[in-house]
């Protein structure tokens, strides 16, 4: 005779869950950390302070600030459609800042955090907007 007292599947299902949560959250404050160091080096390299990778809008100012020359273009980021387009021409501006080519800014548009990473802690220079000397 076989006596079936409960199951232990949602104690098993509970501590996945949780697991699984905590894993995706690991991952996501994991890529936030590398950012926000990525960001850092990057302000150095432009000759802007590090600190500003801290502060939420002023990060994106002043990233477009270097790519295009002027800051107030994260404004485009507001509108619909547009914002993808505008991401991607600031990952092309972004990558002939450094004097990289078209192959780097699909990498910096399909794996920012890594991309950006590298054009941080690699020997590139900055060379100002559209990859002409500021």
């Amino acid at each position: 005779m076989l006596y079936y007292f409960g199951n232990n599947y949602s104690e098993i299902g509970e501590l996945l869950n949780k697991s699984v949560g905590f894993g995706e959250m690991l991952f996501f404050v994991s890529i936030t950390v590398f950012t926000i160091v990525a960001l850092w080096k990057l302000f150095e390299k432009a000759g802007e302070p590090g600190w500003t990778s801290l502060v939420p809008f002023l990060n994106t100012y002043k990233l477009y600030k270097m790519a295009f020359g002027s800051g107030w273009w994260f404004l485009l980021l507001l509108i619909p459609i547009a914002d993808i387009v505008i991401y991607i021409m600031l990952s092309v501006r972004l990558a002939r800042a450094f004097g990289r080519g078209g192959m780097f800014a699909l990498g910096l548009v399909l794996f920012q955090t890594i991309f950006l990473l590298i054009l941080g802690v690699n020997d590139d220079r900055y060379i100002g907007p559209n990859g002409q000397a500021a």
